[in-house]
């Protein structure tokens, strides 16, 4: 009995310590170190964690990320890229501050049901979520984030959803802060057939 309570105890320090590491914690990463499950229930019983979402833990009062809304959902939907209204708000260009996290999953992906944060779903092929993509480090989790210039294209792309005004506001502002250059923007145009659109509006912005 009392080398079962040890070793229960060991795991739980074990579980704890990975969470303070990655201030995120999945249960799937409990299980792939080889540890019981079951010590994420001890600890949030014990006030030591808490359930941040459904299978995802931190550690209660921790400092956090101005972005964690889009760490949790990385983290619970790993095929998803941050897109939009999102990726602009990572690379601070512009100024919609979107309540929804902006994703996008695979063509036939079934839609993700979160609780918590809301999101909103674009579907794009495979080789159009491979293309561009960054990944940052938030509150422990590596987030995938169009770069700037794919992601100002991906607004001309998808005009219709967010508003050519929002859509021109990103090119103006990322051109202005320097976020990328116009051979990034032409390329990521010309492979999402938006090159054509864009064009007059990248000829005003750099006459």
């Amino acid at each position: 009995m009392k080398a079962a309570a040890f070793a229960g105890t060991t795991h739980e320090q074990q579980v704890l310590r990975l969470a303070r590491a990655r201030k995120l914690l999945r249960a799937r990463d409990v299980a792939q170190h080889g540890l019981p499950t079951i010590a994420l229930t001890r600890l949030v019983q014990a006030g030591k964690l808490e359930r941040v979402a459904r299978g995802l833990y931190g550690v209660p009062g921790a400092p956090t990320s101005e972005h964690r809304s889009l760490a949790e959902v990385s983290a619970r939907v790993p095929k998803g890229v941050i897109c939009l209204l999102s990726a602009l708000r990572v690379h601070e260009i512009g100024t919609q501050a979107p309540f929804e996290v902006w994703l996008a999953i695979p063509l036939h992906m079934v839609t993700p049901r979160l609780e918590q944060p809301e999101i909103r779903v674009v579907r794009m092929s495979d080789e159009a979520l491979a293309e561009g993509v960054e990944r940052h480090n938030i509150d422990g989790v590596k987030v995938p984030v169009f770069n700037a210039a794919r992601t100002v294209v991906d607004c001309f792309r998808f005009r219709n959803k967010i508003g050519l005004d929002v859509a021109l506001e990103a090119l103006r502002d990322g051109w202005a802060k320097r976020k990328f250059t116009i051979d990034d923007v032409w390329r990521h145009a010309t492979r999402g057939r938006v090159a054509n659109v864009m064009r007059p509006y990248i000829e005003a912005i750099t006459a």
